[in-house]
């Protein structure tokens, strides 16, 4: 299988379960935060930083990570979706929610991200 259809095999999961993540976050909290993006998001930091470290101590092939990492993660994770709710908040002049959604996610992304690579050093 050549790298590009692990990514595209990857991608073809990530994205729909992002996307069932926002229907379900709206559907059940009926929210203005945006808790599904938030929820992806940090999803795909802590898991992200788990196979970032796996792959580091060469314990993640490079073909497993394309698949998890770069296709399944980078699909679940999103930057535009992310951007977008921050400037749909700040269109609604609700500028408190948008800083904490700013904030919330940076911080957790962030923090999640060193969380699953000390998670992979334990396992591993």
């Amino acid at each position: 299988m050549t790298d590009w259809l692990l990514v595209l095999a990857g991608g073809l999961v990530g994205a729909p379960l992002r996307y069932l993540l926002g229907v379900d976050a709206k559907f059940r909290l009926h929210s203005v935060f945006p808790w599904g993006t938030f929820a992806a998001n940090a999803g795909a930091a802590l898991f992200l930083g788990f196979l970032a470290e796996a792959a580091m101590n060469g314990d993640l092939s490079t073909r497993l990570n394309l698949l998890l990492a770069t296709g399944f993660c980078g699909a679940l994770s999103t930057w535009s979706t992310f951007s977008y709710e921050l400037l749909t908040l700040n269109s609604a002049r609700r500028l408190g929610l948008a800083a904490g959604y700013l904030l919330l996610t940076v911080g957790a992304g962030v923090g999640l991200s060193f969380g699953g690579a000390a998670l992979a050093r334990a396992v591993f």
